[in-house]
């Protein structure tokens, strides 16, 4: 299951979320569900999709709000918006607001298998997980930002993910504190063994003597995998 691309589906229809988990993991995804955006934003901070199909209109933030929010703040995550409104205003609405497709309620299943396999296949996502590396119990794939402690996602910040991006695409060679900040200035530095430590926190047993992400003297850090 791992290898299969994963997507979000974000329906306050309890109904219409159980018949999509359903036909999108026969026809070969991992699927998460959401009742909400709020349920949707919880789920997003603790792993990456490769793909969101989002309702338009739900209590509280709209999929428009959302969807909205996420290009702000520069996620470029594909999103297939769901809505019952079918007028031309709606869809391009929707399309401004930085959707990459829009598809009116009711829908025929096959379209929408399509439209997620045209949306992937212009994202680029191979169907595969890519630059998986280990490290005890750990498991960090680099295309996705993703850690997993066995099969349970651990959370990181979007400045822990960069790190570990950069450590893991090196493993096993020392990365110098100017590449992690490239300012290089002291306060830079400093920022970096801020979020080195925060790591630690999170991939080691013992931060303060760790296994994994260790100090070089002189050269900067190292993760060291299986």
């Amino acid at each position: 299951m791992d290898d299969l691309p994963h997507i979000l589906v974000v329906d306050d229809d309890r109904r219409i979320r159980q018949l999509l988990q359903s036909y999108l993991l026969e026809n070969g995804f991992r699927i998460s569900a959401a009742a909400s955006s709020a349920e949707a934003r919880e789920k997003m901070r603790g792993m990456v999709f490769d793909l969101v199909v989002l309702d338009i209109m739900m209590p509280g933030e709209s999929g428009l709000d959302l969807t909205q929010s996420l290009r702000s703040d520069g996620d470029k995550v594909p999103v297939l918006m769901l809505s019952a409104l079918a007028d031309a205003s709606d869809r391009i609405a929707g399309l401004e607001t930085g959707s990459d497709d829009y598809l009116a309620k009711p829908f025929e299943p096959r379209e929408l298998l399509l439209r997620i396999k045209g949306l992937l296949r212009r994202q680029d996502i191979p169907g595969a997980r890519r630059g998986d590396v280990q490290f005890g119990s750990f498991t960090f794939n680099a295309h996705r930002g993703e850690l997993r402690k066995g099969v349970e996602p651990i959370r990181l910040t979007t400045r822990e993910k960069e790190f570990l991006r950069v450590l893991a695409t090196r493993a096993g060679s020392p990365v110098p504190r100017s590449e992690l900040a490239p300012e290089g200035s002291e306060e830079g530095a400093r920022s970096v063994d801020v979020q080195i430590n925060r790591l630690r926190q999170k991939i080691e047993d013992d931060p303060s003597n760790p296994i994994y992400l260790q100090t070089v003297r002189g050269a900067g850090y190292v993760l060291l995998v299986d």
